[in-house]
């Protein structure tokens, strides 16, 4: 007979209450602002620190293992622990999965895939063990280390297949939003229908990831369109985002520990016991999930071959407008173009030295300086900001970042440089 981890910690009188939140609605509402902060703060603390995407991925891995460290050592669900833990968790996982993208130049669609299986693996040694996937019995400390992996491979997972849907099918901001919540729309039918609801829940858990971060670019991204006829975003940047988000996320922690509407114990106290499972509803569901996701591949399909403005177009407006030096950063902020300047000076400085390192960890942290702040400097002077962006590509591509292509010769790298400088000043 299989004995699980509750039946050894219940004989030894040490069984924790449930350490997770009712799935109430507030459960999915600050699971979305946590994903938001995901995308946009990680996108806004990375050039703040200014010292790389890995060493930043390092930094919030320590501070989830401190998060997780506390998380797990209370006996029963606290909100403010727990959805801070959450909020980091969603930091780390869209960095480890940037790192693979932007640092190691992975194709999205093997990040997804090495994400699918490693999940599968967590789920399969997690239903061996415990035989049960559910977050209603996270009651002892075996289930809650399962549980917080599963969440960190899920935004993992969740970033690479959202930005890989964006890869293949050009959409905006905007207009991203629209397949994860109708996803997620469909599966909550199903589940009302009587599908099972563990892989319900997981379904939709792992969909809330490209809808908050779809949701965090709709809002940080510019007003300029980048296609005729798309929708803008509100180019509110990816700080003010993070902000406004952080600050609901903080609102509805302190309403949840006021009136504990989703502590397991005290929401079964106050309704109906969960009808019993229907082995045919539950056939049709899953039947149903598949039909669902034989419909996703056949739009993503129908959208990739529809003619669309991919990653590539940024190279061509290279030559399109020619401005004098300096001119056109005359609109930006003078400490943005210092930052910029000052990035791009130590990785000449460096590429001159013969530290080859050195120069390309600062084309990296340069890159992603420029990336963070296009919410802020686009809507400012589009023309000025394509021109630096089509220069500041041919930077990158000399270092061998975000192209294919291996690093170029030194003396490359610095002409490219000098000419960006040039620009900046």
């Amino acid at each position: 007979m299989t004995t699980t981890s509750e039946d050894r910690t219940r004989r030894s009188g040490r069984l924790m209450l449930n350490k997770v939140p009712e799935v109430t609605i507030w459960f999915w509402v600050i699971k979305i602002l946590c994903t938001t902060v995901g995308e946009s703060f990680a996108d806004w603390i990375n050039m703040k620190l200014g010292v790389g995407l890995v060493n930043t991925a390092w930094i919030f891995t320590a501070v989830f293992v401190v998060v997780l460290g506390v998380q797990l050592r209370l006996k029963r669900y606290v909100p403010f622990p727990y959805w801070l833990t959450v909020v980091v968790v969603s930091v780390t996982g869209t960095l480890y999965t940037d790192i693979l993208t932007d640092q190691l130049n992975v194709p999205l669609w093997i990040s997804s895939a090495v994400f699918s299986v490693l999940l599968a693996v967590v789920f399969g040694v997690w239903w061996l063990r415990e035989r049960t996937l559910s977050i209603h019995s996270v009651t002892t400390l075996p289930r809650e280390s399962f549980y917080w992996l599963a969440v960190l491979v899920t935004f993992a997972l969740g970033t690479a297949t959202g930005d890989w849907t964006l890869e293949l099918t050009g959409w905006s901001p905007g207009v991203s939003v629209l397949l994860p919540l109708g996803l997620i729309a469909a599966i909550t039918l199903l589940w009302k229908f009587g599908a099972n609801p563990v892989l319900s829940f997981w379904l939709a858990y792992i969909l809330t990831r490209p809808l908050g971060a779809n949701i965090g670019d709709w809002l940080a991204s510019p007003k300029v369109a980048q296609n005729p006829g798309d929708p803008t975003g509100l180019a509110l940047g990816t700080f003010t985002t993070s902000l406004i988000f952080l600050g609901l996320i903080l609102a509805t922690v302190i309403y949840l520990t006021v009136t504990r509407s989703d502590v397991t114990e005290t929401y079964e106290a106050t309704h109906n016991p969960q009808v019993t499972a229907n082995p045919h509803r539950e056939r049709i569901g899953l039947a149903g999930f598949g039909l669902l996701a034989v419909a996703t591949g056949g739009l993503l399909v129908w959208a990739h071959s529809q003619p669309h403005v991919g990653p590539a177009p940024e190279t061509d407006a290279t030559s399109t407008v020619q401005l004098a030096p300096g001119q056109a950063v005359k609109k930006f902020p003078p400490a943005k173009v210092d930052a910029l300047t000052a990035l791009a000076s130590t990785s000449l400085k460096d590429a001159r030295s013969g530290n080859a390192t050195g120069a390309h960890a600062a084309a990296q942290s340069l890159r992603d300086l420029w990336d963070a702040d296009q919410s802020s400097l686009q809507p400012l002077d589009n023309t000025g900001w394509t021109f630096i962006d089509a220069q500041m590509d041919k930077v990158l591509k000399t270092f061998g970042i975000d192209h294919p292509n291996p690093p170029m010769s030194p003396a490359q790298q610095e002409s490219e440089l000098t000419t960006l400088l040039a620009d900046l000043r």
